[in-house]
């Protein structure tokens, strides 16, 4: 097998010294070389094909230029390409790869993940959930830098991001009342979650706003799923005064509450409008007429993350990531109106 080139190669073939290699590959050689020597560096490395020792290098300096990913679901979750992606192109921007292990929830694979990062010297752990919640970090992964990544840290040890839930509830509320609705349900997501307590929060407070005391008859507690969107509607609809718009804790629940309107005979938006939460790529083009929702800014959370990681200085604090509204056809003004 053919011996790899080294850098006393490179600089050999470019007339340098192996130090002058160093600084122009490492790309600090700014006003230690000229940028004619920099780019016969340059070409003699492509000729030689020559590519750094990563490892020897995370033994001088202490860490290598990899940020790891350990996530419960990273490799079925819908979403957590974007996730992965956002990350991964930050931390590109400062040289970085990304090294990602899906856990599947199983404890002993994530304590092998936690050890195999640590083994690479890795310049940090982004802790991923794949739904917003609030987690233990493993005691092992706190040896080098970590961040919660769609998760809170419970013990408030170290950065946390994750999407401003409280303020999408409030802007998808606020967008049935903007469109004059007054009596506004909201079909919920598991209540025990973070993201259901703060898209109930936003609500309430967009209703109290507007001088709209939040009737409990119209918060149904769902589960997230087709089926409990499409139990709340029918129940929200039996009531004695049914509601007009419909805020729906995810975009699940608002496929059920369309699927329920439609069998009652009632049309989306003429008769009762809705706003859903999510925007999930696989539902959308099962919405008639497409629903306006609220997105969930996973790219923008993974960018985030692997820059707190890069960041050494940023303080154990939670980082909120603004989700926008996205508006498409499924609000109108009530009927009559």
């Amino acid at each position: 097998m053919a011996q790899r080139p080294t850098m006393h190669d490179v600089a050999a073939v470019a007339g340098v010294s192996q130090a002058v290699v160093s600084i122009v590959l490492s790309g600090s050689y700014s006003g230690r070389a000229s940028e004619t020597t920099a780019q016969r560096v340059r070409d003699a490395a492509s000729e030689l094909d020559y590519r750094p020792n990563l490892q020897a290098k995370s033994l001088k300096t202490g860490v290598a230029e990899i940020i790891g990913l350990v996530g419960d679901e990273v490799a079925t979750a819908p979403f957590s390409g974007m996730l992965i992606k956002g990350a991964q192109d930050r931390a590109w921007q400062d040289r970085h790869m990304l090294m990602t292990i899906d856990t599947g929830g199983d404890d002993a694979l994530e304590r092998a993940a936690v050890e195999t990062m640590l083994s690479h010297r890795v310049r940090g752990v982004i802790y991923t959930a794949m739904y917003h919640r609030e987690v233990e970090i493993p005691a092992a992964a706190l040896i080098t830098r970590v961040v919660c990544l769609n998760a809170r840290d419970l013990a408030g040890r170290v950065p946390s991001v994750t999407p401003d839930e409280v303020t999408g509830g409030y802007e998808a509320t606020k967008v049935l009342l903007d469109a004059g609705h007054t009596r506004i349900a909201m079909i919920n997501i598991h209540d025990v979650l973070p993201a259901a307590r703060g898209r109930r929060e936003g609500y309430e407070r967009a209703l109290s706003e507007a001088g709209i005391e939040p009737d409990p008859a119209l918060a149904y507690r769902g589960e997230g799923i087709q089926r409990s969107g499409f139990e709340a509607v029918r129940h929200l609809m039996s009531l004695a005064t049914p509601p007009t718009a419909i805020f729906c804790g995810n975009d699940r629940s608002a496929l059920g509450a369309y699927q329920a309107l439609a069998e009652l005979h009632l049309r989306v938006p003429e008769d009762v409008s809705i706003v859903g939460f999510d925007d999930q790529d696989l539902l959308r083009d099962f919405f008639h007429p497409p629903l306006t929702t609220v997105r969930l800014p996973f790219a923008e959370m993974g960018e985030r993350a692997a820059a707190l990681i890069l960041d050494a200085d940023a303080p154990a604090e939670v980082h909120l990531v603004h989700c926008p509204v996205i508006p498409r056809k499924s609000v109108a003004p009530p009927k009559g109106r």
